[in-house]
């Protein structure tokens, strides 16, 4: 059995994958910042017998204390980039170091399950909008600050505004506090996101699945003005993905 491992910013998933049946298994979800994460991991390994762990990661200090624990448990441990990691996608990008391992991660997961051009838009710590071409190309995209970390942003950096849950809003114009930032948060959103895409699709002149990840997808997915599909797993996917392709190699790991 393997782990599947996507290391955010805010949360950690990960989910066990049986690579013979090709099946993601037990998904569970971890706060990145709990203190004991890193043993929860072990925890989990120890109790589904994993000896292999595929992972992306966009927190390095996370990652790398973690590489070190397994390695001292007898447990293999890879990430996205990793150089000896075979992955049938070219980035089409100046500086390729500097995309996120976990937004080339979604965008392997897209083309390999929808085999469509995509962009793939995910809510998570950042708003990210990722252009995926259907011939295996990464074509780069677009980073926005998140929901949480604007609303956080609202009531830490200011006396009075209350730090608020959003929910969906028709009307544009607030009748008190809360209501006002929902607006601004929620139709800003829309708004943006509507925007970005509109655009993306005018100046490339393609078609495009739209896909939406992250704790936002369902709110936000009603307001889309384009047709999108729902999938929190995509990065799971890629992952799957990965190590399906280079079956050879966590095959052969003892």
């Amino acid at each position: 059995m393997i782990l599947l491992l996507d290391i955010g910013n805010t949360s950690t998933k990960s989910a066990c994958y049986n690579l013979k049946k090709n099946k993601i298994l037990k998904i569970s979800s971890y706060l990145t910042k709990d203190k004991n994460l890193i043993p929860k991991i072990i925890n989990e390994c120890k109790k589904n017998k994993i000896t292999k762990i595929m992972t992306t990661s966009v927190v390095p200090k996370i990652y790398n204390f973690l590489k070190k624990t397994v390695i001292k448990k007898k447990i293999k441990i890879f990430e996205f980039k990793d150089k000896n990691i075979l992955k049938d996608i070219k980035i089409n990008l100046a500086k390729k170091n500097q995309v996120g391992s976990d937004r080339l991660t979604n965008a392997y997961g897209a083309l390999n399950y929808y085999k469509k051009n995509c962009i793939i838009v995910d809510f998570g710590t950042t708003t990210t909008f990722d252009i995926a071409d259907f011939r295996n190309i990464y074509q780069g995209g677009v980073i926005a600050p998140g929901i949480s970390l604007s609303l956080t942003a609202l009531n830490q950096f200011t006396a009075k505004l209350p730090l608020i849950k959003i929910t969906k809003q028709k009307k544009v114009i607030g009748k008190d506090t809360k209501s006002a930032i929902n607006s601004g948060v929620f139709l800003g959103y829309a708004c943006l996101i509507n925007g970005i895409l509109n655009k993306i699709f005018h100046q490339t002149k393609k078609k495009y699945l739209i896909i939406l990840t992250g704790g936002y997808s369902n709110l936000f997915k009603s307001v889309i003005d384009f047709k999108s599909i729902v999938n929190q797993q995509i990065t799971l996917y890629g992952l799957a993905k990965v190590v399906k392709q280079n079956k050879r190699l966590f095959s052969e790991i003892r």
